[in-house]
């Protein structure tokens, strides 16, 4: 009898929950808890058709080979904010399709908690809301990222004491001092990974006169990314990349060291810096004392750029701490709030 109910249940059920987190560079979502979809935020549509192909890795690896007539590949958000609405809409839509929902005899109802930029303006906010329900939400919760992150990393977000979380995503560096379940004080810079990756294409053809990808620029980031100059027993081997000579087009291969992709990244770096101690310069001083206390917590892929809470840490004379799977913050945070709906007056509607 249990499991005819469970067959009917799932049959008819009309209702569904799921947790965003909607990135620049990756889209996570978490659905009865688990991560169900991890994939890059990439979607390739028929421009013909106006119809979607494919999505999230498949169309990564489309990305920068396919004629703009018969496939537009689309990175949708750009700096933490949606650039494209229907490519949006359509890259939601196939996400949240790989979702295993079962088999229902309606479309199910979904719930969703969507993490946002802590900068984004009402307008942004409403398409990224639009692009939610369109793609089939109907009951559409807003969580700002240094909050989702916080709550994913594990702290008590509702207690009266000062916690700063600096999110560096693809996109945007999000500083938050959250106390009280709400942001006291908050900053957004359009300066993260996707500026580091760009710092290193411009590396790479101003002193190596090689072209490479933005794909290409990635893998150097993940290989030998770094924010110090001197990494001890923990330095990278060196990377070797393949691309064409920029004046000859003939090919060649040059090994890069951290040290030289330190470099590049520094004047990037340093404006994460200034934003960090312009927001500490603004926290109360109450909450000031407890984030000294407490230390800082480095969340999103930039927390992964070898030494960075090293140089934070000297720079701010702060303890920073890089959460654990620090990738995953964000997208935990509104899966657990998603539970907990009620214990977050921090969600928006």
């Amino acid at each position: 009898m249990s499991v005819l109910n469970n067959i009917f249940g799932n049959f008819f059920s009309l209702k569904k929950e799921i947790a965003m987190d909607l990135g620049t560079a990756n889209t996570i979502i978490i659905s009865d808890g688990e991560i169900v979809v991890n994939e890059p935020s990439v979607v390739a549509i028929d421009p013909r058709q106006r119809t979607m192909i494919e999505v999230g890795e498949k169309a990564k690896l489309m990305y920068e080979k396919t004629s703009p007539d018969k496939i537009r590949v689309v990175r949708p958000l750009r700096d933490g904010v949606i650039a494209d609405f229907d490519a949006c809409e359509h890259m939601m839509r196939g996400l949240i399709d790989k979702v295993k929902t079962g088999r229902h005899l309606f479309s199910p109802s979904i719930r969703m908690v969507i993490g946002v930029p802590s900068g984004s303006t009402e307008v942004e906010l409403r398409a990224v809301r639009d692009s939610a329900e369109h793609a089939g939400g109907r009951d559409v919760f807003l969580l700002y990222e240094p909050m989702a992150a916080a709550i994913g990393i594990g702290l008590d977000v509702n207690a009266p004491e000062g916690n700063m979380v600096v999110d560096i995503g693809g996109g945007t560096t999000e500083i938050a001092v959250i106390s009280l379940g709400n942001i006291v004080s908050n900053s957004s810079i359009k300066m993260a990974g996707d500026d580091f990756t760009n710092d290193i294409q411009d590396y790479m053809s101003r002193q190596h006169n090689v072209n490479v990808s933005e794909r290409m620029a990635e893998r150097i980031k993940i290989n030998v990314g770094s924010a110090l100059t001197d990494l001890g027993a923990d330095a990278p081997t060196d990377f070797n990349v393949d691309g064409p000579n920029k004046i000859t087009g003939l090919p060649m291969q040059v090994p890069v060291c951290y040290q030289e992709i330190a470099h590049c990244l520094d004047s990037s770096i340093t404006k994460i810096e200034r934003a960090v101690m312009t927001a500490l310069q603004n926290t109360p001083p109450e909450l000031y004392a407890d984030i000294v206390k407490n230390g800082i917590w480095l969340t999103g892929g930039g927390a992964l750029l070898r030494g960075l809470d090293k140089r934070l840490s000297e720079k701010v004379k702060i303890q920073f701490h890089v959460a654990e799977d620090p990738l995953l913050c964000v997208a935990r945070g509104t899966g657990i709030a998603l539970e907990n709906v009620e214990e977050y007056p921090c969600l928006m509607r």
